[in-house]
């Protein structure tokens, strides 16, 4: 994890199971595999927390620390547990392994007093110890495991030892693309002031758009959608231009249901983009009910032969311009014999700019039946950036032709 080889998933996932039982984070600290460090930061996590969550270093081999620093910390001799032991011997059992090899047995070792949380899927069991004030977890580092003591045997342990002091968290996410985080935040600060509210808003930026939260710590469900229901009222005219509506925050899945519901079939043809957006429509399940195909039209021969666009207006406008996003839409449209076509060409970058074309520039087209909408893109960013925006604001482009927010 220090050296980033590893990304740590499993603290933004513990992060988020909590952060909706009430159980806020305060800190979180990441160590190499060295006792005397666990033994610190376990220590200095004690002393600011009513719980610490512990993962990794539950396992057999020599680098697999944290049980028996923590157990020397806290003065604990380490036990072999029949129980345990007798779980994992039927487990290498399973697997053909007939005789446990002996590192294994490490796993067995419990510190005194520690309370078992069951495993299902791996070997080391989740260990629970109270110090002082606080309670300790131990967990096993492997997601797999980590995931399926949490969602068992820790929420148990978060009942009985919290369950009068936790408050739910409820949460609202407002998906938008296609405005700048600081001018988001400019018009919203204006509709909704800065003085605190009961609804605490966050503005959460990626290459894609911009997420805005809300979030209400309540006794109840129904209270927090009532307090939501208000805030996202008085924003509604606000960010109207710019939302989408996608469970899992995905712009493609909108652009699905939209061609979905209209019965409308899209065929995309793509340049400096080289089959994102037809990799995001197909990465959801039910695409082929939307997506007929499409074309990387990289070349200019192919944009010619393939997608009908004009030899002529190519050498006079050059591949980077409005007519030819336009007869790119039409030809793939047309020669996939669907209603709809998306066209994206543009300059990723970093070479290939000009002074009138400089990299991020991109022109992206949408036709639907009757209508067909073109608009020029300057995008920030390096190559991977152009490209990641460049296909949103393509999709964002065909949605509101299709839910009519454009009309041309």
């Amino acid at each position: 994890l220090l050296l980033g080889t590893t990304v740590d998933t499993n603290a933004a996932w513990i992060g988020r199971r909590l952060a909706a039982r009430g159980i806020p984070v305060v800190r979180r600290h990441t160590v190499g595999d060295d006792a005397d460090e666990i033994r610190r930061a376990v220590s200095d996590a004690a002393e600011v927390a009513d719980l610490v969550l512990v993962t990794g270093g539950l396992g057999p081999t020599p680098d697999d620390l944290t049980r028996d620093a923590v157990a020397a910390w806290l003065g604990l001799p380490l036990l072999e547990d029949p129980e345990v032991l007798r779980s994992i011997e039927i487990r290498f059992r399973q697997r053909g392994v007939t005789e446990l090899p002996s590192p294994n047995r490490r796993v067995a070792q419990v510190p005194q007093g520690a309370r078992k949380l069951a495993n299902p899927v791996g070997t080391a069991p989740g260990l629970v110890l109270d110090h002082e004030d606080s309670v300790i977890v131990l967990l096993p580092g492997v997601p797999s495991e980590l995931r399926a003591i949490v969602e068992v045997g820790l929420e148990e342990t978060l009942t009985a030892s919290f369950s009068s002091r936790l408050r739910p968290v409820f949460h609202r996410v407002i998906h938008t693309t296609g405005i700048p985080e600081s001018l988001l935040s400019a018009q919203v600060t204006e509709v909704l002031g800065d003085a605190p509210q009961a609804v605490r808003l966050a503005f959460l930026p990626d290459v894609r758009g911009v997420d805005l939260r809300l979030t209400v710590t309540s006794g109840s469900r129904g209270e927090a959608e009532e307090l939501m229901d208000g805030v996202e009222d008085r924003l509604r005219a606000t960010v109207e231009p710019w939302r989408f509506e996608a469970d899992r925050g995905d712009l493609a899945d909108a652009v699905s249901f939209a061609l979905r519901r209209a019965g409308l079939r899209l065929a995309v043809a793509e340049s400096c983009t080289g089959g994102l957006v037809a990799k995001r429509i197909t990465d959801l399940e039910g695409s082929s009910e939307v997506l007929e195909g499409g074309i990387v039209a990289y070349a200019n021969e192919v944009k010619v032969r393939h997608l009908g666009v004009d030899p002529a207006v190519l050498d006079g406008e050059g591949a980077v311009s409005e007519v030819v996003a336009r007869q790119m839409a039409l030809g793939v449209a047309s020669r996939f014999g669907v209603a709809c076509g998306l066209a994206i060409t543009g300059v990723a970058g970093p070479g290939g700019g000009t002074e009138a074309k400089p990299v991020g520039t991109v022109w992206i087209a949408a036709s639907v039946p009757g209508r067909i909408a073109a608009r020029l893109e300057r995008f920030p960013g390096d190559r991977a950036d152009v490209r990641e925006r460049a296909a949103q604001a393509a999709l964002f482009l065909l949605l509101r032709l299709l839910d009519g927010r454009l009309e041309a």
